[in-house]
């Protein structure tokens, strides 16, 4: 039973970064060949892919969202995490973390954590 947890600061100010970090149970985050995402969700819209980091700590962003983003972790502590800089009100958003099926092409996301809403304001 694979269990992801979102937290972070709920409230960011206007080009300040935004920082969350995903706690995993049940399964670690270095094992072959499971992937590890943040997905985003601002009011209103549908869900936004924002970039991976991999088993073996290597990162893949959307195109979108590179130049902002950094996806990094600590295996100590079997977490990952999240900073998305220089944010503005549109990055408000319910935030996601989730594990990536092993055929995620097919199957999207096969484990989610609950979300967390950030919103971005001052």
């Amino acid at each position: 039973q694979v269990q992801l947890q979102e937290s972070g600061p709920g409230l960011v100010k206007p080009s300040q970064t935004l920082s969350l970090t995903c706690t995993v149970s049940g399964g670690s985050i270095t094992t072959a060949y499971y992937t590890w995402s943040w997905v985003r969700q601002p009011p209103g819209k549908g869900l936004e892919w924002m970039g991976v980091i991999g088993y073996d700590g290597s990162t893949y962003y959307s195109s979108s969202l590179k130049s902002r983003t950094s996806i990094s972790r600590d295996t100590s502590k079997n977490q990952f995490s999240l900073q998305l800089s220089s944010v503005t009100p549109e990055d408000t958003a319910v935030y996601y973390c989730a594990r990536l099926s092993s055929r995620w092409y097919i199957y999207g996301m096969d484990y989610w954590g609950k979300g967390t809403l950030v919103t971005v304001s001052s």
